[in-house]
């Protein structure tokens, strides 16, 4: 990347290509503050440590979410409260949250699965009755909206990463989005590691010191040399994703039509990016056999998560709301297809070819 060979002598975070990141984010989110970390991770932890979360603060958040979603606030003490997902979507439902809360509860984390966006409508109405605040892990997100709104700057924070697996990328990387201003200062404190060091850069104070808990969470500048290139070629990115997208989505309609799949479903809300592409297969037997039998075509199809609340950290540390049926279903069932830059119709025909033959020889057998 040319941008990286322009960091001269400085490789500690928070220099130039870290403002030009966190500037660039917070005029295309129009949040009040962006700043950028070294993780997404990082991100949520901060998240954890601005809401003050102590023992016994109980989270509520999807189980079918990556490990950071819980561990931000198990960190603090919290305990993730898991609920179940809609069977559209994936996403958490807001049916469910509602019945979660306790007195114990202090924030809602809203997981934004594969970039299409929760009902925010909904989780930022229960939040304000019952006197919430709303984390939103947009991990998967960057570019996509509810309603005409990014994702990441419904809630109070937002948290975005930029890992090698997402649709802007930096290696490792992550950004905090803040909402509201008053946040602003102390979300600064944190991510110098407890000090005012922000303040005495900008010439506020004579000299900086320790002032509460932090850590240190800025990314290196070779990261976000790194990442100022890729957030400039953002929309050109998300554009070719949503190509790629389109593409199974269109060849995939037959196969949806004949029962052997189903494919994502994005509502009228959401404006998507793009993330990834899936399909639920009819069973966890049949999603078993169809990813092994892709494998043995050269097709590098997958899984993805395994609910935290079936997980030994997750029964340790976390409890569960209700029945989490669609949960289990739904990650029994889940097949995602290779999506990268660059596929051309000849890949895309490959995978889907390779996907009917594995399904139609399946339903064959059965």
């Amino acid at each position: 990347m040319r941008a990286a060979l322009e960091v001269h002598g400085r490789l500690s975070g928070n220099g130039y290509f870290t403002q030009q990141c966190q500037q660039w984010l917070q005029a295309q989110t129009g949040s009040n503050r962006a700043l950028l970390t070294h993780s997404c991770t990082g991100a949520l932890e901060m998240s954890a440590l601005l809401l003050e979360i102590a023992p016994g603060d109980e989270v509520i958040m999807p189980s079918y979410t990556f490990v950071s979603t819980a561990n931000a606030f198990v960190l603090r003490g919290g305990v993730p409260v898991f609920v179940d997902i809609t069977p559209d979507t994936l996403n958490i439902d807001p049916d469910r949250v509602e019945a979660a809360i306790t007195d114990r509860t202090r924030a809602i984390c809203a997981v934004h699965y594969g970039g299409i966006s929760c009902n925010m409508k909904r989780l930022l109405a229960i939040a304000r009755a019952h006197g919430l605040s709303v984390v939103e892990d947009a991990a998967q997100a960057i570019g996509a909206s509810y309603e005409g709104q990014l994702l990441g700057t419904l809630g109070r924070f937002g948290a975005l990463s930029f890992h090698d697996t997402k649709n802007v990328i930096s290696g490792e990387g992550g950004a905090l989005l803040i909402n509201e201003h008053a946040d602003a200062g102390p979300a600064e404190i944190i991510l110098e590691k407890g000090t005012n060091r922000e303040q005495y850069i900008r010439g506020e104070v004579d000299k900086y010191t320790w002032w509460s808990i932090g850590s240190s969470f800025l990314p290196s500048e070779l990261t976000a040399a790194y990442l100022w290139e890729q957030l400039q070629e953002a929309n050109t990115i998300t554009d070719e994703r949503l190509r790629i997208w389109t593409g199974y989505d269109e060849r995939l309609v037959d196969l949806e039509e004949g029962g052997l799949l189903r494919r994502m479903t994005v509502p009228d809300y959401a404006g998507h990016n793009a993330h990834m592409y899936y399909v639920l297969l009819p069973s966890a037997d049949r999603r078993n056999a169809t990813l092994a039998g892709l494998q043995r075509r050269g097709i590098g199809a997958t899984f993805h998560y395994v609910p935290l609340h079936s997980s030994p950290a997750g029964r340790r540390f976390g409890r569960q709301s209700g029945s989490l049926r669609t949960t289990d279903e739904r990650a029994a069932r889940i097949v995602r297809l290779p999506l990268w830059i660059g596929m051309g119709d000849a890949e895309l025909d490959a995978v889907v070819s390779a996907l009917a033959a594995e399904l139609t020889h399946d339903s064959a057998r059965t």
